[in-house]
């Protein structure tokens, strides 16, 4: 008998090879009919008013939206709330959660999803990304500034933040019980690390382990989202317990990566979209075969999951029609891979 789509996810994990390449979205759709992993998330927040249209995150800095942006949210231009770390306790509040039921909401959540849990890999977050989060606050010119001039300042804030989201980690393990905790911050560029690694270490990794602790504690894997060439800081991301890194973009080693932690950090990712020189042609074809490239170069011993997909200008109907050919080609050829 096969394994179900859960089974052949955490055979990955285990560093053992599966029965097909798997396959990870953020946002959890089904490919083919097969639901691999699901978001669940509680509602701590208030957010119907942050979205599309822009409006201000839990901690109020502004936020705007636009077609260049895909309608996603992000810090609004010159426009930050914080231009003096040394302030930021006039300036930081904490925002103060809705009350919830939290077994109650649980149990919502799980009937909406409408998931079989045997099946499926659970994704529940809950964490904080604060290095994203205080350039937020200040921009990048001002919060790198902060970091290199105010360190203290700056493990001061990112405490005060840190144990606004303790609570809701533990809730969230507690009540949903997810096979995986999702922590995001994005601390890179295509080319190289924002920061170097002994600052990663001391203004950021002590607060992230904060936070996989208590997952850890729970017994629940620990996915790290972290774009551009990072792999600088996969060492201490195993060391405060990551267990899958996404999106894992080509500019890191990758091929070294999985064959030297395979069992003990799983990669996801190892597909960009790069349009063809034809653009705005695309070629099935080809958007098949740099599918098939990248698990060809990746997946052949295991200690790897597929993530990728193209993204492009708001309504442009190639870019649903890549993603549907990449999908189908994960789907396909990932099956074939392994015999």
């Amino acid at each position: 008998m096969g394994m179900n789509a859960k089974e052949n996810y955490m055979a990955v994990i285990r560093g053992e090879i599966p029965e097909y390449l798997p396959f990870y979205t953020m946002f959890g759709q089904p490919w083919n009919g097969t639901q691999q992993t699901k978001s669940v998330h509680a509602p701590v927040f208030d957010m119907s008013h942050f979205g599309p249209k822009g409006g201000k995150d839990p901690w109020g800095v502004p936020h705007v939206a636009n077609e260049e942006t895909g309608f996603a949210s992000l810090p609004e231009p010159n426009n930050f709330i914080l231009d003096d770390i040394t302030k930021w306790r006039e300036v930081i509040k904490a925002p103060i959660p809705n009350d919830i039921d939290w077994e109650l909401q649980a149990k919502r959540d799980y009937e909406k999803a409408a998931i079989n849990r045997n099946e499926t890999m659970v994704y529940s977050g809950g964490g904080i990304g604060l290095f994203q989060q205080l350039m937020a606050f200040m921009g990048f010119s001002e919060g790198l500034c902060a970091m290199h001039e105010e360190p203290e300042e700056v493990k001061e804030l990112f405490q005060y933040i840190t144990d606004v989201y303790l609570p809701i980690i533990k809730n969230t393990m507690e009540y949903y019980r997810p096979d995986v905790f999702n922590l995001a911050d994005d601390s890179a560029t295509k080319l190289n690390p924002f920061v170097s690694v002994p600052m990663y270490q001391e203004l950021l990794k002590p607060f992230y382990a904060q936070q996989t602790k208590i997952a850890k504690e729970y017994g629940v894997l620990v996915a790290f989202h972290n774009c551009g060439r990072c792999e600088d800081y996969i060492p201490d991301m195993i060391d405060f317990g990551v267990d899958l890194w996404d999106p894992a973009q080509p500019e890191n080693d990758l091929v070294s990566i999985i064959e030297k932690y395979k069992g003990t950090l799983t990669v996801v990712g190892g597909w960009d979209w790069v349009p063809p020189m034809t653009w705005p042609e695309c070629d099935e074809e080809y958007v098949r075969q740099s599918v098939r490239d990248s698990i060809d170069k990746y997946a052949k011993n295991g200690g790897y999951i597929f993530t990728g997909g193209a993204t492009g200008a708001y309504g442009d109907p190639i870019i649903p029609q890549v993603n549907a050919w990449v999908k189908d080609e994960v789907w396909v050829y990932g099956h074939e891979i392994y015999k």
